[in-house]
């Protein structure tokens, strides 16, 4: 299973999905597009203390992503 991790003003939301399932992968890159086009940036977690890498196009082998909203000054 795959997780896309989306941080908000409320927490967090967990949607994970089967890389393997045809239409589980196109709802997450739907999903994916979806948050990037309002700001959000996408980072593909690092494995064993890795770094993670910021991803501007969909990954299908990305593990876990986790979706930052953009900050806001003021």
């Amino acid at each position: 299973m795959h997780i896309h991790i989306i941080m908000d003003r409320t927490g967090d939301s967990r949607h994970e999905f089967d890389p393997d399932d045809v239409s589980a992968l196109a709802r997450a890159e739907t999903h994916f597009r979806d948050l990037t086009s309002r700001g959000f940036r996408a980072v593909a977690l690092g494995k064993h203390g890795e770094p993670g890498k910021l991803l501007t196009e969909f990954n299908r082998e990305a593990d876990e992503v986790l979706f930052i909203p953009q900050l806001q000054g003021g």
